[in-house]
């Protein structure tokens, strides 16, 4: 069973800084593309952050310089270090793990974690 665990969301004040953790467990950790995807209140769930097997990075334009997502294979999570927390990050963080092969496409999601950036 796939299961994907968030953490580290919580209330900081706009400047502040959280550090988001995603742990699998079910999977080849390795082998799958880890992402963070958001939502905030009456909006569709968006990219955040992606990272592949090498290591190749993608964000999206508004968290570029701010977020960084990195990933340890030997401990099988992903990480999202947020700084410079804006009010318009506020949403509930989602971790994703990608993975297309021929005839298949797998994609597994977290429960989410919240995240509010409000003074």
């Amino acid at each position: 069973q796939v299961q994907l665990g968030e953490s580290g969301g919580g209330l900081v004040q706009p400047g502040g800084s959280l550090r988001l953790s995603c742990a699998a467990s079910g999977i080849i950790f390795s082998i799958y593309t880890m992402g963070w995807y958001r939502q905030a209140p009456g909006k569709q769930r968006e990219l955040v952050a992606t990272i592949t097997i090498t290591g190749s990075t993608n964000y999206v334009d508004s968290v570029k310089g701010r977020f960084t997502i990195n990933r340890d294979n030997a401990k099988n999570t992903v990480y999202l270090q947020m700084n410079n927390l804006k009010p318009e990050d506020t949403a509930v963080y989602y971790c994703n793990a990608h993975r297309v092969q021929i005839k298949a496409v797998y994609d597994y999601w977290g429960q989410g974690t919240r995240v509010t950036v409000s003074s």
